[in-house]
């Protein structure tokens, strides 16, 4: 019983090393770094006056969000929700949203 199971895994050895095995196609080169290269990262606009920061977000060219930040107050967002050139007010990019939490069992 000894031999023939001997025998039996030689044969699936013998068969695993006769496999075709082939070179595996090599690898792309890697991505450039380069910076010139465009980036999914929305483009900046900063424009100082003496009583308020301006701030425009673009994605693709497009307008879609504009921050204001006054000299004295808290800064609140205009968002073009739509995409259609309106822009709404938002005192901040929160949704407001509150999920009640209540503490059932503490240890």
């Amino acid at each position: 019983m000894r031999i023939i199971t001997l025998l039996l895994l030689s044969c699936l050895n013998v068969a695993a090393y006769a496999a075709d095995v082939t070179d595996p196609k090599p690898l792309p080169p890697p991505p450039s770094l380069d910076p010139s290269e465009a980036v999914d990262e929305p483009q900046i606009t900063i424009k100082q006056n003496t009583e308020q920061t301006v701030e425009e977000y673009r994605s693709n060219g497009r307008l879609y969000m504009i921050k204001i930040t006054p000299k004295h107050g808290k800064p609140y967002y205009l968002v073009d929700d739509r995409g259609d050139g309106k822009f709404a007010r938002q005192g901040s990019l929160d949704s407001g949203l509150r999920v009640p939490m209540w503490l059932i069992f503490k240890f």
